[in-house]
């Protein structure tokens, strides 16, 4: 393994042959889920189709991830995941089905995946970024970061003086949370899919978010931490965050136009 300051060296001289081992592979973007915190907009529409500034949510994350050279997208749907059929054509992304999504966690979403994962981009649908975080080679795993002033109730990080994550615990006060689109390297993608794949049926992290099997297992799995300005990751949890950042939100997103959006030619700006 070359050190990280050679990594930056051959990009920056261009030496791609040098870097075919750090060369992203692929992306999952996760669409899955019911958003119900989302509601009313979520009861009609996946909060990946709604129309933000402009824009289709999910659509500007695929655009930003095939503007950083990563064309082989997976985006695996489960409620109404025929609203998502169009991306297919639009962007030429797999479609993966997960038919458990109102069963299993987003632990059923990467299993039906694991083939795949390899340099691997994990996206949330519900992510918006200002300016895209995405890169065609990327040096080791990582989990994006943002840092909170005060007491929070998200996943608080904790890393060496290295910046690789030694703990997560949820809830904290002035610290760095887990936020934003995930990296996996192959060795993290070989780990994780070992996981996954011995896990029984009856096993409580299927009914998790990924991360639990991840912090759970912190002594195979290896992540550093990636650290970004509040104001690159944005999440939109609820109706009243998106009409905050978009005014316009709630009159884009009728029920009407939501179903219709497929046929919709929207492009990014």
């Amino acid at each position: 393994m070359i050190t990280r300051n050679e990594f930056h060296r051959l990009l920056e001289e261009k030496q791609y042959e040098r870097l075919q081992d750090y060369k992203v592979d692929n992306a999952v973007i996760m669409a899955a889920g019911l958003s119900k915190r989302f509601a009313p907009v979520s009861g009609y529409c996946p909060k990946g189709l709604t129309l933000v500034k402009g824009e289709v949510l999910i659509e500007r994350q695929i655009w930003q991830l095939q503007e950083a050279g990563i064309t082989d997208i997976y985006v695996v749907v489960g409620y109404k995941k025929e609203l998502f059929c169009y991306l297919q054509d639009k962007y030429d992304v797999k479609i993966i089905e997960n038919n458990q999504y109102n069963v299993k966690d987003n632990p059923q979403s990467l299993y039906l995946v694991k083939d795949i994962l390899r340099n691997t981009y994990i996206c949330s649908v519900d992510n918006y970024y200002p300016e895209s975080p995405f890169n065609s080679y990327e040096y080791k795993g990582y989990y994006s970061s943002i840092h909170v002033e005060g007491k929070t109730n998200e996943w608080c990080i904790t890393t060496d003086e290295e910046g690789h994550i030694t703990d997560v615990s949820i809830g904290g006060c002035d610290a760095d949370i887990m936020l934003g689109h995930v990296y996996f390297d192959k060795h993290f993608s070989e780990q994780f899919v070992t996981l996954l794949e011995q896990l029984e049926n009856s096993s409580d992290y299927w009914h998790h978010v990924w991360e639990y099997l991840y912090i759970h297992n912190m002594d195979v799995l290896t992540l550093e931490i990636r650290k970004y300005e509040g104001q690159q990751i944005l999440e939109f949890d609820s109706v009243d965050e998106a009409v905050a950042f978009d005014n316009e939100f709630l009159q884009h997103n009728s029920e009407e136009e939501c179903l219709g959006r497929g046929s919709n030619k929207i492009t990014h700006k």
